[in-house]
């Protein structure tokens, strides 16, 4: 098996517990796989795991929901879709963002600049639809800006309240929101 085949289980390791609440133990035990094996595989140890998780998480983000809202069609469908779609990564608010779990521990600063360049294309793909419905450039900024806001922000108040409800209402809300006069 291929490392590729082990990262769907990591992801779900490292959102639930970040890094810190992972040991390695606990991978060999979500991925089948000894310790030897984990090492082949990442050689790298938790450190290229983590990496290769968010790599898994980037690309899955890309190909199921930022380039569907490069598609032609109606912005609110298209955004609808987007929610739709993150809905069911996070399973309607009941599971938090990898971003959020592993962003708080002390491997944010390793991070950083694979976390700024997530959020910078996110922002950048709904921006750019936006445009394209015919938003001002500052404006379709600005509105992209305050989704992710809204995105991320309802996740940990779901979270942190163990309530998916502001997360759901959020997905409901944003198509219009960013819409709105257009």
């Amino acid at each position: 098996m291929s490392r590729e085949t082990h990262l769907p289980a990591l992801f779900q390791l490292f959102r639930q517990q970040g890094y810190d609440g992972v040991s390695l133990a606990n991978i060999a035990q979500a991925t089948g796989l000894g310790k030897a094996s984990l090492y082949h595989h990442f050689p790298g140890g938790k450190d290229e795991m983590v990496l290769a998780t968010l790599g898994y998480a980037g690309d899955w983000l890309e190909l199921n929901v930022l380039e569907p809202l490069g598609e032609d069609g109606d912005a609110r469908e298209l955004l609808e879709e987007m929610c739709d779609r993150l809905s069911q990564l996070y399973d309607e608010g009941r599971q938090p963002c990898i971003l959020g779990t592993l962003t708080l521990g002390p491997v944010r600063d390793d991070l950083h600049e694979v976390v700024k360049q997530g959020l910078a294309r996110f922002i950048e793909a709904i921006a750019q639809l936006l445009i394209k419905a015919g938003l001002d450039q500052r404006l379709a900024q600005e509105r992209s800006e305050d989704a992710v806001v809204m995105i991320q922000g309802s996740l940990l108040v779901s979270r942190g309240l163990d309530d998916p409800t502001p997360f759901q209402r959020a997905m409901a809300q944003l198509p219009e929101k960013l819409c709105a006069g257009i």
